[in-house]
């Protein structure tokens, strides 16, 4: 009886040491984050586009506060304008009319808080996904399920790649970018190992078309989130995009403005 009632004590001891800890957390200088991905996926018209603009937020907020009352333009390389409007207050900017052309230079102008944001992209092209293999027993585990999309690079020209593979597991999409350095004019893939997809499941893959420099922008990211973390968690340092500041460059955008042909396969594993 003595043991037990010393366990007792033992475990109240402890219910009643406990603290509630509030660390401390150093401030920054609010930001706007520039979500501009112009995305045509193959066998659509492209017309429907948005962009997104929102706010850093502190650490611990569990909710993301929309840029609201921007002025947002994109204007291409023969001074046609499309006009960006907010749909409420959600901090999203569509365009329902934009024409897309590959190969063709387009400026996005932002007006925020009597700040103006610039960035200049080329729209990428991209070839078509040929098909997609699969296997059940991938992994160290032989457990896993792994795809492979494969693609036809282009010869004698440099091309770089932009994956998205999206399933309901997990809930944010695995990423990754690939350039043709050791693999120009022959058949490649992008490749995404998930444990828990299950026969039955869908898995919308996206190869986007990119530039060198956004390359090298997203190749940073998901070096500094190897350890398993989305390309939007907090970094070890910041990457600046192609977004400039032109009233007040120290106060520099997150973000970037990217424009793709993307090829899209919506696969069911087998």
């Amino acid at each position: 009886m003595k043991k037990y009632l010393f366990i007792l004590s033992i475990l109240l001891l402890h219910t009643s040491c406990e603290d509630i800890i509030e660390p401390e957390l150093n401030t920054a200088e609010t930001k706007l984050v520039i979500e501009a991905s112009i995305n045509w996926i193959k066998g659509t018209s492209g017309n429907q586009q948005f962009v997104k603009l929102s706010l850093t937020a502190p650490y611990f907020d569990s909710t993301i506060p929309p840029a609201n009352g921007a002025t947002v333009v994109i204007t291409d390389q023969y001074n046609v304008v499309y006009n960006f409007v907010e749909e409420g207050t959600t901090g999203i900017y569509k365009n329902t009319e934009f024409v897309p052309i590959i190969n063709n230079t387009y400026s996005l102008k932002i007006t925020y808080a009597d700040e103006v944001y610039i960035a200049t992209e080329t729209l990428k092209s991209v070839v078509p996904i040929d098909y997609v293999g699969q296997t059940l027993e991938g992994g160290f585990s032989g457990e896993d399920t792994e795809l492979k999309a494969y693609y036809t690079d282009p010869a004698d020209e440099t091309n770089f790649y932009f994956f998205e593979f999206i399933s309901d597991i997990p809930a944010i999409p695995t990423l990754a970018v690939y350039d043709d350095k050791y693999n120009n004019g022959n058949q490649i893939f992008g490749f995404y190992s998930e444990e828990d997809l299950d026969v039955g499941d869908q898995v919308t893959i996206r190869n986007h078309g990119i530039s060198e420099r956004f390359y090298n922008y997203m190749f940073i990211l998901l070096q500094q989130n190897s350890n398993g973390g989305g390309p939007f968690e907090p970094h070890p340092t910041t990457v600046k995009g192609n977004c400039i500041n032109q009233t007040n460059p120290d106060n520099f955008p997150l973000g970037y403005f990217r424009l793709s042909e993307v090829a899209e396969v919506i696969y069911t594993i087998q």
